[in-house]
């Protein structure tokens, strides 16, 4: 959609190419998120678009209720700034999808920009540790307000992500970094999403069946 257009091409080939089934979303007009097993939230412009997608209530709050029901949900930069509590910017505030304990203030000078190699750490939800990914940032946004026991995903070998070296929050079955990810030069990232999605169905479909007794 209008607001989050940013997906390399590639990227989504190299999902199919793994065993994925793409469904595409417009958080802008859908007021209900389809039935799906992870949910990819690429980058955009959620700022220009902020009040358009508080509006959208009834997705925000489909994601959200997903969320805390432990949908893996990978996102990169709009995505990121669009599941944290609220984002600031000119003076106004619009409320977002409040996944993530943090909000986002949208900065007149870029806080990241240029190629990233990130090193995935411990506690990635979907890579092994010391794995290396290769992509870009671009953004004129910070994360504020932080809880401070959030963890991260990837230690920065190159570029600023969220500062200190660290970029990808961690939170549930949440993960999103300002870093966008290329799969061309990041091996296994697609392999890595599409499993991730297939254990968590596989651990709900266990869930239901020793329920069932």
């Amino acid at each position: 959609d209008r607001a989050f257009t940013f997906y390399y091409p590639e990227n989504l080939e190299a999902l199919v190419d793994a065993g994925a089934e793409l469904v595409f979303v417009d958080a802008l007009c859908d007021t209900s998120l389809p039935c799906v097993d992870a949910l990819y939230i690429g980058g955009g412009f959620p700022e220009v678009f902020m009040q358009e997608l508080s509006d959208n209530r009834s997705l925000r709050l489909d994601i959200r209720a997903a969320a805390r029901s432990g949908l893996p949900i990978y996102a990169e930069c709009g995505g990121l700034m669009y599941l944290a509590r609220r984002i600031a910017w000119k003076g106004q505030t619009a409320e977002m999808v409040g996944v993530l304990p943090c909000d986002v203030e949208m900065t007149v000078r870029p806080q990241g920009h240029g190629y990233v190699i990130a090193e995935a750490a411990d506690g990635h939800p979907f890579l092994s540790a010391g794995t290396i990914m290769r992509g870009h940032e671009f953004h004129n946004s910070r994360v504020v307000n932080r809880r401070e026991d959030l963890s991260t995903a990837y230690r920065l070998l190159r570029g600023n992500g969220l500062g200190g070296g660290r970029d990808g929050l961690v939170y549930r079955n949440v993960l999103a970094s300002y870093t966008h990810l290329h799969a061309s030069g990041s091996p296994g990232w697609a392999e890595g999403l599409v499993a991730w999605a297939c254990a968590d169905i596989n651990k709900a479909a266990l869930a239901s069946k020793l329920n069932d007794g």
